[in-house]
């Protein structure tokens, strides 16, 4: 693909974007995903439907050197999560460009979406079409999820907005209820709240950007309909996250941090920095713009390197992954915009990392660089969604300040 430096020009980004979006269409938006090695019958009867077994499983073929999946008998599909990224991708790059079969995708996508939520909740739901086994939690094949249910959610408001479609705010609005009704309170008080990652009794891992993303979904939900008791609710989820950020200026994945490897991550960092934004925007209040700023300048001093490249931890360089990359992207470019036009920059210069060493011909980007070797396989969500995601937000940011 096309060089792309710190001053790329929006034509290189724009042919970036335009390429992986057509990599999708052509795959119909099916592809592997990064946890999904219990899709393997083979792997599954292995594992003989136990904590340790599926791990080893899911671990094996999400680090190997090249895509097992395959020779595992994993089938492609569609994920929620990533059809509601290239949605809104669709959608940034129409409005950007006028281009009416942009929208039409996006609606196709968006509608999709609509027609396939998890039953039996209190209200819609969507999750990963893989059985996942975390070490805190166990989610079945197709279960909703707190994560994912905000980022469909997400783009279904943006449907309503784009499209003048009722029914995707109605189908959001319903979303509230599952995260408010099925998930449990892990942890409550006048100030803060936090929330399951998946509906059930017996878990207790809290997750940060949990709280954060379903905050940030319910202040947009509150703005669009006018019903304010959301925006208390908003304010103490995303509080709850505020009150752990580290004094140095991150979060770790999890509180308390011992309870899972992952420590103060990339990707998982941007997330965060993107909800407060997004509560901020919805409801005028700036209670945690100095939380914000301080991980703003957290995130792009030590999450990233000089060229762009995302770092794995703060603490650990490797490997270089793709979703981080396309994290930071969308991170600082919409900062650039809402915060400090001197955030365009590195998103540019991550950008141009990504696009230079990552993106194969075809048009989709590699999953990861390791010390020794770049990891020449794709996967539809973590790799091409997230990238259409932080593209189509990079070339908006470069719009909105070219317009004053």
């Amino acid at each position: 693909m096309a060089d792309l430096e710190a001053g790329a020009d929006q034509a290189g980004i724009r042919r970036s974007l335009e390429a992986v979006l057509a990599y999708a269409e052509r795959e119909e938006f099916r592809g592997y995903g990064k946890h999904d090695a219990l899709n393997s019958p083979f792997l599954k009867a292995l594992t003989f439907n136990r904590k340790w077994p599926r791990i080893m499983a899911i671990q094996a073929v999400m680090r190997a050197p090249v895509n097992l999946r395959p020779w595992l008998g994993v089938r492609r599909y569609r994920n929620p999560k990533g059809i509601a990224l290239f949605a809104r991708a669709l959608l940034r790059l129409s409005r950007l460009t006028g281009e009416g079969g942009h929208r039409e995708t996006a609606r196709s996508l968006l509608d999709w979406l609509a027609q396939n939520p998890a039953q039996g909740y209190s209200g819609p739901g969507w999750g990963y079409l893989w059985d996942w086994q975390d070490l805190g939690f166990f989610a079945p094949f197709g279960s909703p999820n707190c994560v994912v249910t905000a980022f469909v959610g997400q783009a279904l408001l943006d449907g309503c907005l784009a499209l003048e479609e009722e029914r995707y705010l109605r189908l959001a609005r319903g979303a509230v209820e599952f995260i408010l009704r099925d998930l449990k309170v892990l942890y409550e008080d006048e100030d803060k709240k936090c929330l399951a990652y998946v509906p059930g009794a017996g878990v207790t891992m809290r997750v940060m950007d949990v709280s954060a993303l379903a905050g940030a979904f319910l202040a947009r939900v509150d703005r669009l309909t006018g019903q304010r008791e959301l925006a208390g609710e908003a304010r103490r989820l995303l509080g709850y996250v505020v009150d752990k950020q580290t004094p140095e200026g991150g979060w770790y994945y999890t509180d308390p941090p011992e309870d899972s490897p992952l420590k103060i991550d990339n990707y998982h960092t941007g997330f965060i920095l993107e909800a407060l934004l997004d509560y901020e925007l919805a409801t005028g209040d700036r209670s945690f713009r100095g939380a914000y700023e301080r991980g703003l300048r957290f995130y792009a001093g030590r999450l990233f390197l000089p060229d762009g490249a995302p770092r794995w931890m703060s603490h650990r360089t490797l490997p270089l992954d793709i979703h981080g990359a396309a994290t930071g992207i969308g991170t600082l470019a919409r900062a650039s915009v809402h915060h400090d036009r001197a955030y365009l920059e590195p998103a540019r210069r991550v950008a141009g990392w990504a696009v230079e060493r990552m993106q194969a011909p075809e048009g989709c980007f590699y999953y990861q660089m390791t010390k020794r070797r770049i990891k020449r396989f794709t996967l539809m969500r973590w790799c091409n969604a997230w990238m259409a995601h932080g593209l189509s937000s990079l070339l908006e940011a470069e719009a909105s300040l070219e317009a004053g």
